[in-house]
């Protein structure tokens, strides 16, 4: 057991689009980042056969080795992590550590962990427990990963494991409910019961927020919007209050990374002008739908309209995303499930006694369920379909700071409970047992 109560404990929730790390205790995080990192290759000093090398490398990528393997040739890349990425640099990629939710690129995540504890949180590691939030369909290998990553690197005190599902649940107060978690990367819905996940349950899409921030830049483009990224251009005042813009020439700079700054653009459209439609989207239907403007950071100001609604809806329909020209659609589009479907098939796959207990806790989690209108239409399509005896009831907290950082709200709740101190995996247990036991201590 840990008795660790003096210090508190640190509880880091790296997700598909941010990182949130803060203080148990605490209501908010204090360093919320992106989770996406810029890396330079850097050649040093090296023979010739260097650059065979680094083809060989890109090519085994390509073929689906794991990035894993790729940073073992001799490249050394620097990493830029959190602020750093705001600046432009040349030859600067922007790469993310997760596919699918699961962390497939761990040196990466280290150098995230790393920024948040010693640049933004300013803390010693070895001083504090840390309770990590990890997705719901984690596998045992990923785990023990991280568990060693902390232990061995970090030495902290002692650790714990907790999945998304249950720290959203216990952030709203609740041992059992049926969480919508709808992230940056993915969706995910799963039935948590007395604190822990079926996983049976679990129920995983690609929808998630970047796939619609991607769905509304494509569609914008088809439309001729151009959308310049933020460091492409400059304001040149010709006379007061009149701005002329000057286009810069910066021919190195990645097209990773100029995606990267063209989404942030694309998703704060979708942030300030989307609502999900009380029906199905219907192209004739909203035809003629009233526009709303939005100002782009060069100064054009564009019209939104049927987009508004239809880019949201995608969460309900994925088949809508296929007509919407240059959007890739999904390796097998019948797989992918909208909303309501995931919540049905998820209840289902349950065992009978909880069914009407997860109907009327459906918890929203996530940055994408703040979008307007989402818990309404959720609550209205999975009653339609759910059996009679039903109650559905479809809850968000009404903040949506809650919502985006529920996962972490459940970790600080968690974290600063007495009764939970007895719950750490400690150094010692890890050095006794190996790191094997976190399945054990952490279910």
């Amino acid at each position: 057991m840990y008795g660790g109560d003096e210090v508190s404990a640190i509880v880091i929730d790296v997700g598909s689009y941010s990182c949130k790390a803060g203080y148990a205790g605490d209501d908010t995080p204090k360093a919320v980042f992106p989770s996406v990192v810029g890396s330079i290759e850097q050649t040093g000093d090296t023979d010739d056969s260097k650059p065979e090398k680094e083809g060989d490398s890109a090519s085994d990528s390509k073929n689906g080795a794991k990035p894993m393997d790729v940073d073992k040739a001799k490249t050394k890349r620097k990493l830029y992590v959190g602020q750093e990425l705001e600046f432009r640099r040349d030859h600067m990629d922007v790469i993310s550590p997760m596919k699918d939710g699961t962390v497939t690129d761990w040196d990466i995540v280290d150098n995230i962990w790393n920024h948040a504890f010693r640049r933004r949180l300013l803390i010693n590691p070895e001083e504090h427990p840390m309770l990590i939030a990890e997705p719901s369909t984690n596998t045992a290998q990923q785990r023990e990963k991280a568990a060693e990553l902390m232990f061995e690197n970090y030495k902290v005190p002692a650790l714990f494991l907790a999945k998304n599902a249950v720290l959203t649940s216990f952030a709203s107060g609740r041992a059992t409910s049926l969480v919508v978690d709808s992230g940056g990367g993915s969706t995910v819905v799963s039935a948590v019961h007395d604190g822990f996940v079926l996983q049976k349950s679990v129920a995983t899409s690609p929808v998630g927020g970047e796939f619609l921030t991607d769905c509304m830049m494509k569609s914008l483009e088809s439309k001729g919007v151009v959308i310049r990224p933020r460091y492409s251009f400059k304001k040149k005042e010709i006379s007061p209050g009149e701005y002329k813009i000057v286009d810069l020439d910066l021919p190195n700079t990645t097209e990773s990374y100029r995606l990267y700054c063209m989404r942030a653009i694309a998703s704060d459209i979708k942030e300030s002008v989307c609502r999900v439609p009380d029906t199905a989207f219907d192209e004739v239907a909203y035809a003629n739908v009233p526009t709303t403007s939005y100002e782009l950071p060069d100064g054009q100001t564009i019209e939104v309209g049927a987009d508004r609604f239809k880019i949201p809806d995608i969460l309900f329909n994925p088949s809508l995303s296929q007509t919407i020209p240059g959007v890739d659609g999904f390796a097998d589009s019948n797989a992918v499930r909208g909303l309501p479907r995931m919540v049905i098939d998820s209840v289902n796959r349950c065992d009978v006694d909880i069914r009407k207990e997860l109907f009327s806790n459906i918890l929203l989690s996530g940055g994408s369920s703040s979008i307007l209108q989402l818990k309404e239409r959720l609550e209205k399509e999975v009653l339609e379909e759910s059996p009679q005896a039903a109650r559905v009831k479809v809850m968000a907290s009404g903040n949506s700071v809650e919502r985006r950082f529920s996962v972490w709200i459940g970790g600080s709740i968690l974290a600063s409970l007495g009764s939970f101190q007895q719950m750490w995996f400690s150094k010692a247990e890890y050095e006794e047992h190996g790191v094997s036991y976190i399945q054990r201590k952490c279910p």
